[in-house]
C-alpha cells in the first residue's frame, strides 16, 4: 500500500473515533495529502472499507495513475449530486461527516438537499488537519531541503545581491525568480520592507528605494516536491540609532528563548508566552501583536499554532516557526523567523542563518 492509502486508513480511523461512517474530504490540499490527486475539482470519500475518488471528465484518467488507492467515479458536472449516488449504495442510516471550514454553506445546502434525510451530516473540521501536522520522513524531507534553499537564496541576498540603492520590490523579485531558476518555486510572494513599511506585520513590497542606515524586513520561503519553508530575517543598511539596536536583541533574546522551548509536549500558548515575555518587560508587548508561530508543510500556514488561543501540545514531527517581532509604527519593525521540527527532548532548527544582525 502506498503512504497515501496508509493516510486514508488514518483518517478512517480516526473518523471512526468521531463515530462517523464516512468522512467526505472537499479541500484540495486535504485531497492531495490523503491521494496524490493534484487537479483542481475532485472528493474523497474515506470509510474503514471504502476508498472513493470522485472527478469530472477532465481529470478521470489522470486520477487513474496520481490516486492509485481509490476507486475511481467519473462524476456528474455537480460532483456533490455523485457524491450522493455513492451514498445509496449503502443499506443504513449513515453519518457523513464534512470538513466545516471549507464547504460553503451553498454547497452544504445543496449536499442536504440531495442526501436521504435519515443520512447525518456531521461538522468534522481540522480531522486531516490534525493527520498532516505530524510530518512523516520524506515530508520532513522536502521541507528541510526547501529551508536550505531559502538559507541559500538569503546568503545570495545579503552576499551578492545587495539592499541598499535597490527597491523594495526589486529585492523580492529577485528573491522568486532565483527560487524558480534554482528548481523551485517562492512559497509566497516574498515580502521586502524597509523603515517604516517594516512596522507593518505583512507589508507589500513597494517601488521604492532602500535607503542606508535602516531596518528591512525580508520575509520569503521556497517550495520543493510541494512542501514549504519560511524565513524572516530582519538586516541592517548601515549605521542604527540606539533604539532599533535595542530593540534588534529584544527580538533575537525573545526568539532564542522560544526556539528552546519547543519540544514535544509543550503547550502552543507556553512557547508563545516564553517569545512574549522579555518583549513585555522591555514594555514593547503592545507592538507584538501576531502570535508566535504557526506549522509549515503542505501550506505555509498550518497546524498547530504558537499563539495566545491555542489549544493543544506540540508533538513530534510537527513543525513550526518561531517569529516574535515587535513593529514601531511609522518607524520600522524587527521580525526573526525560524523554521523548527518538533522532536521529544527539544526541536531541530531547520533554518541555518544567523539570528545577529547583518549589515548589508
Amino acid at each position: 500500500m502506498s503512504t497515501f492509502g496508509l493516510r486514508a486508513e488514518r483518517a478512517a480511523a480516526l473518523a471512526q473515533q468521531r463515530e462517523l461512517d464516512l468522512l467526505l474530504v472537499s479541500n484540495l490540499v486535504n485531497v492531495r495529502y490523503l491521494g496524490g490527486f493534484r487537479g483542481t475539482n475532485g472528493l474523497c470519500l474515506i470509510g474503514l472499507d471504502r476508498r472513493t475518488f470522485i472527478t469530472d471528465f477532465r481529470y478521470v484518467e489522470r486520477a487513474r495513475s496520481e490516486v492509485p488507492d481509490y476507486d475511481i467515479v467519473r462524476g456528474k458536472q455537480d460532483l456533490l449530486e455523485s457524491v450522493v449516488d455513492v451514498l445509496k449504495e449503502s443499506s443504513r442510516p449513515l453519518r457523513l461527516g464534512f470538513d466545516d471550514a471549507d464547504l460553503t454553506v451553498k454547497a452544504h445546502r445543496r449536499l442536504t438537499e440531495l442526501l436521504p434525510p435519515e443520512t447525518e451530516l456531521v461538522a468534522a473540521s481540522g480531522l486531516v488537519e490534525e493527520l498532516r501536522a505530524v510530518k512523516e520522513d520524506g515530508e520532513l524531507a522536502s521541507i528541510r531541503q526547501a529551508a536550505e534553499l531559502t538559507d541559500h537564496l538569503y546568503r545570495w541576498l545579503t552576499e551578492e545581491f545587495g539592499l541598499a540603492g535597490r527597491t523594495e520590490a526589486e529585492v523580492a523579485r529577485a528573491l522568486e525568480r532565483r527560487a524558480e531558476d534554482s528548481g523551485a518555486d517562492a512559497a509566497f510572494p516574498a515580502i521586502v520592507a524597509a523603515a517604516e513599511n517594516g512596522a507593518l506585520p505583512h507589508a507589500s513590497s513597494r517601488d521604492v528605494p532602500i535607503e542606508r542606515d535602516t531596518l528591512v524586513v525580508v520575509d520569503f520561503g521556497c517550495r520543493i516536491d510541494d512542501y514549504n519553508s519560511d524565513c524572516t530575517r530582519t538586516f541592517s543598511t548601515g549605521s542604527l540609532d540606539s533604539e532599533a539596536t535595542e530593540i534588534y536583541e529584544i527580538v533575537r533574546s525573545a526568539q532564542e528563548a522560544a526556539v528552546d522551548a519547543v519540544r514535544a509536549g509543550a503547550a502552543g500558548k507556553a512557547v508563545d508566552a516564553v517569545a512574549r515575555a522579555p518583549i513585555e518587560r522591555a514594555g514593547r508587548g503592545d507592538q507584538f501583536g501576531h502570535g508566535t508561530g504557526h506549522g509549515v508543510g503542505l501550506e505555509v500556514h498550518e497546524a498547530p499554532r504558537l499563539a495566545p488561543t491555542a489549544e493543544g501540545s506540540l508533538a513530534p514531527g510537527n513543525v513550526v516557526t518561531v517569529e516574535p517581532g515587535v513593529y514601531v509604527p511609522g518607524r520600522f519593525g524587527v521580525r526573526i523567523e525560524d523554521l523548527v521540527a518538533v522532536g521529544a527532548d527539544g526541536c531541530e532548527r531547520l533554518t541555518s542563518l544567523s539570528r545577529e544582525l547583518v549589515t548589508v
